[in-house]
């Protein structure tokens, strides 16, 4: 007899549930303890950052009760980024003057800085390639490289450690990921050799089905005299399955099926039972014993994904090295072109005096006219030259708003004449000898920390090409039962009471006769670990050069200030030494416009000296990798985006007349 619609309800939502709860308690072993991943902002007490970036995101297979169970399939949506400026920005503009001093610039780099925003981001997709591989997922591969979006700040020097990509936002793909070679470097082999890795996440597949048919019959008299007859089949399938880093895989699958046939056919005693249910469940457990043999091996894209974060964050540790080295060079290029309106300004002043000396003594009679027309040219040159030395300082003024602000178009900004309370001058400080410096950037180099840590990938690779190598051998084990009966009761009870058991175990073995694709992959990823080998050495040697060259050149920058001071110097006494004697008669005008010439050139020669060597402590700061822990600047600050502790930077010499200069008007 049949067994009523409600019961068949009942029974197939208690297997349901069945399933759900062995699908429950695998993901609480999958996770074991909690695994919370959180974006790099740290902490929760950092969550109220410039770009409210900090806030946690749980990892999403971690279930922490079965109500929860949905949230695996909910999008997360990041907030959009801050274009406001911050606060200290806006602190530091007072009656239409934004007064910066050095340490105020980095900070506001730090806070505002776009180049470092956008890096910012490559934390957290790190964190997601993480995520991915602890699914058993291959790596998406993460973003590396310089961003260079903010003009201005080119260093005198050449030495420079870190390298700008080419991809969106000036990045471009990591090696962790990579399927192109970079740097000269083959990195086609990196996390796409080896066996394959099967998913970490547990999967739960179901079909429901129904089907409906009717169909004509060869022989009527058999049927009951029916020249047609309708069979009805309703289908329960359910799927599981689950597998471990040990190279173990385990599938659960239970089947159910009910079939209803006409009831003529049934009364006639042509058919036994109406409805026919069936049932099954079958356990199969598959452990790799070659290939895809080891926990290493098969968690080999998890220990590379948390190489590569380690990897990105020694290259955001770069970016904020790289932007901070730039706002110091945009800092002093600003002070230089003050420098240079101030040196424009006394040139035209002493130009004008000329001129107006020589009217004079063209009324007495005393001197040619022709010399008031050589002095005018005089005068109308260096008002050029002032008017270019203002509008550079214009720019330079705007290329420091842009680097330190997001919002450029603020109006309180855009109105405000920067004015730098720091200047330039000869640091009394003793630099540490050379092997020193050259110790200390080997040690810290963020571009070496990505070449070692890459070398750990490649070497990750190289093993599980090796494991490629070997014959596909796995041991497989089944149990199951099955039931058969015209109600559910009696199919559940066949089942449980094992009378249709089905088990065994066998091997399967897969033996590639000559195996020419996994050993050139296996010689790919040895040579591709060769080279990195390589390549490691040559930065080293290249980044010791570079501190080298950076130490030298600033040696003979310092000579060169003392060298461009001491002909200034000279040529400003020269000057006011030929004017005393044009005041006495004893020279010509021209000789005191030939002596102004030569002064100014001397003053802009010193300018540019002093400049150059600022610019070129920076870089020797830059290339030892110095320039944070000396300036006490702490990458968490970057990370979250929010200065908490204010940068220090060592040798600055406040101005203390930083304002004599009267700024161009901003147009």
């Amino acid at each position: 007899m049949s067994v009523p619609r409600p019961v068949h309800v009942i029974h197939r939502t208690i297997a349901s549930v069945a399933i759900v709860a062995l699908l429950s308690s695998s993901l609480l072993a999958q996770t074991g303890q909690s695994t919370q991943t959180t974006l790099p902002n740290g902490p929760q007490a950092k969550a109220q950052s410039q770009d409210n970036y900090a806030a946690p995101l749980t990892e999403y297979t971690h279930a922490n009760s079965i109500l929860s169970v949905w949230k695996p399939y909910v999008p997360h949506t990041l907030p959009q980024p801050v274009m406001s400026n911050s606060d200290r920005l806006h602190s530091l503009i007072k009656d239409g003057k934004l007064m910066l001093s050095m340490n105020d610039a980095v900070a506001l780099v730090m806070e505002n800085n776009f180049d470092i925003a956008i890096a910012r981001y490559n934390l957290d997709a790190a964190d997601m390639d993480i995520l991915r591989a602890k699914a058993g997922a291959s790596l998406r591969g993460v973003s590396s490289g310089l961003l260079s979006g903010t003009p201005g700040g080119a260093s005198t020097s050449a030495s420079t450690s870190g390298t700008t990509g080419s991809g969106a936002g000036g990045t471009t793909a990591g090696a962790g990921g990579s399927t192109s070679g970079t740097g000269g470097l083959v990195s086609s082999t990196l996390n796409s050799v080896g066996s394959a890795i099967d998913s970490y996440d547990p999967s739960l597949s179901a079909k429901l089905s129904g089907d409906r048919s009717r169909f004509a019959v060869s022989q009527p008299l058999f049927y009951g005299g029916l020249t047609s007859v309708s069979e009805n089949t309703n289908t329960y399938n359910f799927a599981f399955s689950q597998a471990w880093s040990t190279g173990t895989l385990a599938q659960v699958s239970y089947s159910n099926q009910r079939q209803t046939l006409p009831g003529q056919l049934v009364a006639a005693g042509i058919v036994a039972d109406d409805p026919q249910l069936t049932g099954a469940w079958q356990v199969t457990v598959r452990q790799h014993l070659l290939q895809g043999w080891g926990i290493d091996n098969n968690r080999r894209n998890i220990i590379s994904a948390i190489n590569n974060r380690k990897a990105t964050s020694a290259s955001f540790r770069a970016q904020v090295i790289s932007t901070v080295a730039q706002i110091q060079n945009i800092y002093w290029d600003l002070v230089n072109a003050y420098e240079d309106v101030k040196v424009e300004q006394q040139n035209l002043e002493y130009s004008q005096r000329t001129l107006s000396d020589n009217k004079k003594q063209v009324e007495i009679g005393t001197l040619a006219p022709i010399e008031v027309v050589s002095a005018q040219s005089t005068v109308a040159a260096a008002q050029q030259k002032l008017i270019l030395s203002q509008t550079k300082l214009q720019y330079q003024q705007l290329i420091i708003k842009n680097a330190i602000a997001r919002n450029f178009n603020d109006p309180a900004l855009t109105a405000a004449v920067v004015i730098p309370t720091d200047t330039m001058a000869i640091s009394n400080e003793q630099a540490p000898p050379v092997e020193e410096l050259v110790n200390y950037a080997i040690a810290n180099d963020p571009g070496l920390l990505q070449s070692e840590i890459n070398l750990r990938n490649y070497e990750l690779s190289s093993k599980a090409a090796k494991n490629g190598l070997l014959p596909s051998l796995d041991l497989y084990g089944y149990y199951g039962t099955s039931g058969l009966a015209n109600n559910y009761g009696d199919v559940f009870s066949g089942i449980v009471n094992r009378t249709s058991a089905d088990k065994g175990a066998y091997v399967q073995l897969s033996i590639p006769l000559r195996n020419r694709s996994a050993q050139a992959d296996q010689v790919s990823a040895e040579l591709s670990y060769r080279q990195t080998q390589l390549s490691l050495q040559q930065a080293k040697n290249t980044l010791n050069l570079a501190v080298r060259n950076a130490a030298f050149t600033l040696e003979q920058d310092r000579a060169a200030v003392e060298a461009a001071r001491a002909a200034r110097d000279y040529n400003q006494q020269s000057l006011e030494a030929e004017q005393k004697k044009y005041d006495l008669g004893a020279s010509t005008s021209t000789l005191v416009l030939q002596q102004l010439n030569n002064a100014t050139s001397a003053a802009f020669t010193y300018v540019q000296a002093l400049s150059n060597y600022e610019k070129d402590r920076v870089a020797l700061d830059k290339v030892t990798t110095q320039i944070l822990d000396r300036s006490g600047i702490m990458v968490e600050d970057a990370v979250s985006g929010q200065v908490t502790h204010m940068p220090s930077v060592p040798g600055l010499q406040p101005n203390s007349t930083p304002a004599t200069v009267a700024a161009p008007v901003q147009k």
